[in-house]
């Protein structure tokens, strides 16, 4: 399986979006500061994913979460968890 994923950043409360066939170990990855563009903003907190049999569809995903109408959408699937959501 592959998963587009969103990670909260407890720091300063902003998103990332990402993809990965292991999300365990990405989340880990994102954590432990093993990312290069996360590890300032660590810990993250996993908030959501969908699993996807297809890589191409997890990429496809992950790069509509990242348009403006994406982030619309995401917003608007987590509005009653995660109020405070910034981008």
């Amino acid at each position: 399986m592959y998963y587009t994923y969103v990670l909260q950043s407890k720091k300063d409360d902003k998103l990332y979006i990402g993809f990965s066939s292991d999300l365990k170990k990405r989340l880990c990855e994102h954590n432990d500061g093993l990312v290069v563009s996360t590890k300032h903003r660590r810990p993250f907190e996993l908030i959501f994913y969908e699993a996807f049999k297809q890589k191409e569809d997890a990429m496809r995903r992950e790069v509509y979460f990242k348009t403006n109408k994406g982030k619309s959408s995401l917003k608007q699937i987590l509005r009653n968890s995660f109020s405070g959501l910034k981008e």
